[in-house]
């Protein structure tokens, strides 16, 4: 194995390190947290051969600029606009052999807000109950700076490819959610829907602009609102990622995978599985529209994108047996774990 070191010297507005969450800590009152969107983040680790929860850079927003000190395999997804290697524009969205000392350097696109970047091998960096997510509100940022280096791990030490700087193969990537140009976000309803008489009606049929209170806790959208019919207050209860909440004021509310576990606010509807990446990738001023669907159409979706990066797997890891590259070994790292800190629920707090 070999230890590389990154060396960042541009990190953009907000980027940080990033996995795919936390597993079994909402009973302890701690978000699950995670990448927005979770199929970006999913899909940029199988480029590199990763597993797909595998830590790696989330960009919110700017351009993101490092080296290795060795040949790394690396993959941008999500909003992913310019895409440079050493200067030379390059392509996005596929395997990438990045010399050492090579600069690689993303910018996110302006129609989307978040870039995803993996490496091929294993960052070390801090996990808190088991996540390298972030978690502010904890003490446990995750933030890179200018500067910044992150040490990895990696079985991939020489990459023999004769044109360094283009893509290594031409896989089946899955259509990113920041590519869907109608920004419709698929909706189901719930118990509480029909306690606002018309809001079926009213989120069908109207369009939401997403203002710049918005944060990593949830999506705020001004357009039209209904408020419930009944007075009094709502005892406060659970709320799962991508609850649509109505709060006091005339705005609407799409929670989020950092939101607080309970409120108290009606919710109408909730964001399918699918969508939850879209609400991921939004930013303040773009409009977007609702769409009422059922369950089983929900589950299609969501299944169909699962199928969609079974196959892409498959053809990465056909891909890099071919250039007998040692991915399999290079994942096996993510088994045996970190060796960085390991933050305590308790010193976080």
């Amino acid at each position: 194995m070999t230890e590389t070191r990154l060396l960042f010297s541009e990190v953009g507005w907000r980027t940080t390190v990033q996995d795919l969450g936390r597993t079994a800590t909402e009973r302890l009152g701690v978000p699950r947290g995670g990448a927005a969107d979770q199929g970006a983040a999913r899909t940029a680790n199988i480029l590199v051969g990763n597993p797909q929860g595998a830590p790696l850079i989330e960009s919110l927003g700017g351009a993101v600029e490092f080296a290795a000190s060795t040949d790394v395999l690396v993959s941008a997804t999500g909003s992913v606009g310019n895409v440079e290697m050493d200067g030379c524009r390059v392509e996005g969205r596929q395997p990438l052999a990045l010399p050492a000392g090579a600069t690689f350097r993303v910018e996110t696109a302006e129609s989307a807000a978040r870039s995803y970047i993996a490496i091929g091998g294993l960052i070390e960096t801090r996990r808190f109950l088991g996540s390298a997510a972030p978690d502010p509100r904890m003490g446990f940022a995750q933030a890179l700076t200018a500067g910044a280096s992150l040490d990895l791990r990696t079985a991939v030490t020489t990459i023999r490819q004769p044109h360094l700087g283009r893509a290594l193969f031409r896989l089946p990537v899955p259509t990113p959610a920041s590519e869907d140009h109608d920004w419709v976000v698929e909706i189901v309803d719930c118990a509480e829907t029909d306690d606002v008489p018309g809001i079926r009606e009213l989120l069908a049929e109207s369009t939401y602009t997403v203002n710049n209170r918005s944060d990593h806790v949830g999506i705020r959208l001004d357009g039209p609102v209904l408020h419930p019919s009944h007075v009094g207050e709502i005892l406060s209860h659970g709320v799962p990622i991508g609850a649509i909440e109505i709060p006091h004021s005339d705005e609407l509310i799409v929670l989020g995978r950092y939101r607080t576990l309970t409120a108290g606010y009606p919710i109408v509807g909730f964001a399918t599985r699918r969508s939850q990446d879209l609400v991921g990738q939004v930013r303040p001023g773009r409009a977007l529209q609702f769409r009422w669907v059922d369950r089983a159409v929900g589950r299609a979706r969501a299944l169909s994108f699962e199928a969609d990066l079974a196959v892409l797997q498959a053809a990465a890891m056909s891909a890099f047996a071919s250039l007998e590259l040692p991915v399999a070994a290079t994942r096996s790292l993510h088994s045996l774990g970190s060796n960085a800190t390991v933050v305590s629920y308790e010193n976080a707090i």
